[in-house]
C-alpha cells in the first residue's frame, strides 16, 4: 500500500469505511433493520465501531429483545481476553476509551465519532506521537499529528487542513486494514504462548458425510510443550452458529488435544479438528474462537458464512 495515498475514515453504518476508491464491503452493513429497544440500540450506536460486518447482519435480522440480549452477552464474552474472571476487560477498556475520546477529542461533534477518537478507542493510546506546526505543507493550514504503534507495525497521519481543529486521517505506514480486523475479533491482548502469530487466518468448512464442522489451522502458527518426548497442545473451541435470515441459533463448545512426535508435526503443514454437529440444508454464520488450554494466554477468532446443501 503506498503510503502516501489518502485516507478518510468514516463512521457509516457502524462499519470502517476507509475511502481508497474501493467498493463498501461487508464491513459497511446497512443499519437496524428492526427497531431497537433503548437496552439495544444504546449497545449498538457505540459497539458498532468493533463490530464484524457479519456480526451487523446478524444483529440486525435478530427477532426480539430476548435475542439482542443473548447476542449482547455472547458479543461482549467472545473478546473476553481472560473469562476465568468476573470482569470482562476488553468491554471495560473499550468503554474507558470512548469517555477518554469524548474529553479530548472535541472538534464539533462528539469525541468517539472523530477520525482521533475512532482510531484511539481501536488501539488505545499510541506508543509515539509527534505533532509538526511547521510542516511546509500547503494544503494543511493547521499541524500535521502522526500516531506510531509499534505492535501493529502501524503508523497514522492526522491532519488539519482548514486550520479549525478539525483533524482527518491523510494516510497510513502499515496494514490498516489487518490492524482493523485484529482489533474488531477482539485479539488485542500482547501476550500470545500459544500462537505464534497475533492474527491467524484458519479455515473453517462443513463436511455433510461426516456431519462435522471441520477447523484447518496452519501447523507452523501453533506452540506446543514437549512432554515424554512428545509435542503436546490442547486448544478449547467455541462455535456460535447463527442462520443468515431467521431466528435459529446454536452454541457448543469442544476441546481437543494433539501429541505428536517432532517427525510428525514436520510433516504437516495444517492441523484439522472436527465437531459433530447437525445442520439443515440453509446458509449460516459460523463464529469460531480458539484458546489454549485453562491458564494459558492467547486466542484466535474468525467469522465464517457457510451453505449447506
Amino acid at each position: 500500500m503506498n503510503p502516501n495515498k489518502r485516507v478518510s475514515l468514516f463512521l457509516w453504518g457502524g462499519g470502517v469505511l476507509v475511502a481508497l476508491g474501493l467498493a463498501s464491503g461487508p464491513g459497511c452493513a446497512s443499519g437496524p433493520k428492526v427497531v431497537l429497544y433503548p437496552e439495544s440500540k444504546a449497545f449498538y450506536e457505540q459497539a458498532r465501531l468493533v463490530m464484524t460486518g457479519e456480526e451487523q447482519k446478524i444483529f440486525n435480522h435478530l427477532p426480539d429483545p430476548e435475542a439482542r440480549k443473548e447476542f449482547i452477552r455472547d458479543f461482549w464474552d467472545k473478546r473476553d481476553p481472560d473469562p476465568d474472571t468476573e470482569a470482562n476487560e476488553f468491554r471495560d477498556e473499550f468503554y474507558r476509551r470512548i469517555d477518554y475520546a469524548n474529553k479530548h477529542f472535541k472538534e464539533g461533534r462528539p469525541g468517539w465519532k472523530t477520525d482521533r477518537g475512532r482510531i484511539y478507542i481501536y488501539m488505545g493510546p499510541p506508543d509515539k506521537f509527534e505533532e509538526f506546526f511547521s510542516h511546509g505543507d500547503e494544503e494543511v493550514r493547521g499541524s500535521i499529528i502522526w500516531w506510531v504503534y509499534y505492535n501493529y507495525e502501524l503508523g497514522i497521519e492526522f491532519a488539519d487542513e482548514t486550520g479549525t481543529g478539525e483533524y482527518r486521517i491523510r494516510r497510513y505506514e502499515g496494514n490498516f486494514f489487518e490492524a482493523m480486523e485484529i482489533v474488531k475479533l477482539g485479539q488485542t491482548a500482547p501476550g500470545n504462548e500459544v500462537f505464534r502469530k497475533r492474527y491467524v487466518d484458519f479455515k473453517l468448512a462443513y463436511d455433510a458425510p461426516s456431519r462435522s464442522l471441520v477447523v484447518t489451522l496452519p501447523a507452523n502458527t501453533l506452540s506446543f510443550k514437549d512432554e515424554d518426548g512428545r509435542l503436546k497442545a490442547t486448544l478449547a473451541f467455541e462455535f456460535f452458529l447463527y442462520q443468515a435470515e431467521g431466528e435459529w441459533k446454536n452454541k457448543f463448545k469442544g476441546e481437543q488435544t494433539l501429541a505428536l512426535t517432532e517427525e510428525e508435526l514436520i510433516g504437516r503443514k495444517v492441523l484439522t479438528f472436527a465437531f459433530p454437529v447437525e445442520l439443515a440444508a440453509g446458509a449460516y454464520y459460523c463464529d469460531v474462537v480458539i484458546r489454549g488450554e485453562a491458564g494459558a494466554s492467547g486466542k484466535i477468532r474468525k467469522i465464517f458464512e457457510i451453505k449447506v446443501r
